[in-house]
């Protein structure tokens, strides 16, 4: 007999979802949200939201604002920049290190998260785009098997996700573009370094829509 999954406990059930309201921009660059406010949102008691708040804070995701209040913390171009050579030292390392645990199965896997990621943008959906685009980097980088980095690149993504949701917003769908495809002709084609190469290319496309954007407004 199969065993019963057991249930997540409900701090970290509050957890994984306010992270993902962030993560997937539901959750505005200087939108302020009180507790209160969240705990009606989720549906949940004040002391894992108080929880969840408190660990988000603590990896830079949120910032508190003082009357029970926090905010998704605006980005500055010094930011930017920092955000661009960590996301670079460390996203490019872990391609290169998954891509020796790369299976014509796991490349397929892969893929279909990259079809995923056309459909949307097809669609003009920015919020099936954004999970996508995670999806994307996330099954490949967990190849990897080196969970501290992957810890370290999560906290990267929890501070660029919502600055990247207002920009593919006022870009368009239709305006966004990728090295996914790159990436996957590297992985089938059996070359790491095109794969590093690809991923890279990949981040700073991001990173440059993001630091364009500070010039017309602020995020």
């Amino acid at each position: 007999m199969d065993r019963p999954v057991p249930k997540m406990p409900a701090h970290e059930a509050v957890y994984q979802r306010l992270r993902g309201m962030i993560l997937f921009g539901e959750l505005a660059p200087g939108q302020a949200v009180t507790i209160l406010g969240l705990t009606e949102r989720l549906g949940a008691g004040q002391t894992p939201v108080r929880e969840a708040l408190r660990r988000l804070t603590a990896e830079g995701a949120l910032q508190p604002l003082g009357n029970r209040r926090v905010c998704v913390p605006r980005l500055d171009a010094l930011v930017v920049e920092e955000l661009s050579f960590a996301r670079l030292a460390l996203e490019p390392k872990l391609a290169e290190m998954a891509f020796k645990h790369l299976t014509g199965n796991t490349i397929d896997a892969i893929d279909r998260c990259d079809d995923r990621v056309n459909l949307a943008l097809a669609r003009g959906d920015v919020a099936d785009y954004l999970r996508g685009n995670h999806d994307f980097h996330m099954r490949l980088y967990s190849l990897a098997r080196a969970p501290l980095l992957m810890s370290l690149v999560g906290t990267l993504w929890l501070r660029v996700g919502p600055s990247l949701r207002v920009v593919c917003g006022r870009l368009g769908t239709m305006n966004i573009t990728d090295q996914h495809e790159a990436a996957l002709v590297a992985m089938r084609a059996g070359d790491a370094d095109a794969l590093a190469q690809a991923i890279a290319e990949d981040i700073r496309q991001g990173m440059r829509f993001i630091s364009q954007s500070l010039h017309e407004e602020k995020i």
